[in-house]
């Protein structure tokens, strides 16, 4: 008699879950901000890097809704190849540049624009930190006198405890969540980033020296 192969397909692999950004944004593009205290050239700065004419005046909070730009890249790799393939039309990367409010001393706990300075910070994946090293009885200091190590000492303060206060606060999420979870496992490893960075916001110290 006749007989019948039958073929089996092997069976499929589980695709494993998408793994979860604990610290930072995902995304393709970067979005970087200008961050220092109030009149230290962050606006003047934004103009020069975007060919732009926000104002950028000679008192604090001159900015207080952040301006946007986006900025080609320059890469002499970029125009070599355009050189040898000589495209149709050519496209080169760019940032996105975000000109913040001034932030003061006090920041964290809503002096000045407060909170509103803050949670534009956190919509960048990084900061340029502009700081004012030059004296001029013509320019304003928020503070009475210029002095850069003091400037940028306020500023990373200010990011430092806004920064434990959100880590504080996604603990507790997280605690929360474990509660309900059969299998805790991402959980805990979340746990453990968190905690790691809450000690080095404790100490006083940058994550990103930790």
């Amino acid at each position: 008699g006749k007989s019948t192969i039958i073929f089996k397909m092997p069976p499929k692999k589980k695709e494993e879950p998408a793994k979860k950004v604990i610290l930072g944004r995902a995304s393709n593009t970067l979005k970087m901000g200008l961050v220092g205290l109030p009149n230290v050239g962050k606006s003047t700065t934004f103009n020069f890097l975007s060919k732009l004419s926000v104002p950028a005046e000679n008192f604090p909070f001159c900015t207080i809704d952040p301006n946007n730009a986006k900025i080609n890249v320059p890469d002499k790799r970029f125009d070599k190849l355009c050189e040898h393939y000589n495209p149709k039309s050519k496209v080169l990367a760019q940032i996105s540049i975000t000109d913040i409010a001034g932030l003061v001393k006090g920041a964290s706990a809503g002096e000045g624009l407060g909170n509103a300075f803050l949670s534009h910070i956190s919509a960048v994946d990084g900061i340029y930190h502009v700081v004012r090293g030059f004296a001029d009885p013509d320019v304003m200091h928020n503070d009475g006198e210029v002095d850069p190590i003091r400037d940028m000492e306020t500023i990373n303060y200010e990011l430092r405890a806004k920064d434990l206060q959100q880590i504080e606060k996604a603990v507790a999420d997280v605690e929360v969540r474990m509660k309900r979870a059969k299998d805790k496992r991402r959980d805990e490893e979340e746990l453990a980033v968190l905690a790691k960075v809450k000690q080095l916001l404790e100490e006083g110290k940058m994550v990103k020296d930790g």
